[in-house]
């Protein structure tokens, strides 16, 4: 897919992957659209890089989510990319009762956020001669952290969603990506750290980033990345090799 001239929608803006997507990809000549639930990082971004367009929006909520939609194609028609990368990674022992909000908040932004906002925009993506849909997964869609099972769960849903959005929009001009990241440096996962400024470590976020821009010209449509491909390849042996160790 042509990397250049598109005018793009990230969710997840405004910090990590989505927003090291926005930086790069406005250098390559493409408008970009950031959404995110911080207003105060939405106006340091704004500053920092006055080109990138801001919205605030909550996607858990699906209220919010109608309303950008509609924000988004009211304001910018010639839209025709949407990456879909919000995401949030939380612990989860399900050997006691679990706090439904936590797992109502974990399954609405991973998984039903992009089910929902895709079907939303899919109408307006196929009048493009080019569109496209990126989907986030993960590394641990395909072998699972047991300590944080509903992530790990949601982002293999993500991959058959993937799947079978891809066929669904086969004879259209939308082509339907998954990304699939390792750990990658970002503040994803800060709920089982003591200081949530600090990151998990991982994968440079800008090294990251090139690979995925690489992939997608290329039309690489299921794409592992770094430490992800061993995730994707060897299932069964590296789930036992992180549980064992954790």
């Amino acid at each position: 897919m042509n990397i250049t001239g598109n005018t793009i929608l990230i969710t997840g803006g405004t910090s990590g992957i989505g927003l090291a997507f926005a930086e790069k990809l406005i250098k390559l000549g493409n408008q970009i659209i950031i959404c995110g639930r911080r207003e105060d990082r939405l106006l340091q971004i704004k500053n920092k890089n006055p080109n990138i367009v801001t919205k605030m929006c909550d996607i858990s909520d699906n209220v919010q989510r109608v309303e950008l939609s509609k924000w988004t194609l009211m304001n910018f028609p010639e839209l025709n990319v949407l990456i879909n990368n919000a995401g949030i990674q939380l612990l989860a022992d399900l050997t006691k009762p679990v706090d439904l909000k936590r797992i109502n908040s974990e399954v609405e932004t991973n998984l039903i956020a992009p089910i929902h906002l895709s079907s939303l925009f899919i109408e307006h993506l196929i009048t493009k001669q080019e569109a496209a849909i990126l989907n986030v997964s993960s590394g641990l869609a395909f072998a699972p952290i047991a300590i944080m099972p509903v992530y790990c769960a949601t982002k293999a849903a993500i991959h058959s969603l993937t799947m079978s959005l891809r066929h669904q929009l086969i004879n259209t001009s939308v082509k339907v990506f998954e990304i699939i990241p390792p750990a990658v440096d970002t503040e994803l996962g800060s709920d089982r750290r003591t200081d949530k400024s600090n990151s998990h470590g991982g994968m440079p976020v800008s090294e990251f980033v090139e690979e995925v821009i690489k992939a997608v010209n290329d039309d690489v449509f299921e794409s592992a990345v770094g430490m992800a491909v061993g995730l994707y390849t060897k299932r069964e042996e590296m789930f036992n090799m992180m549980n064992n160790r954790s």
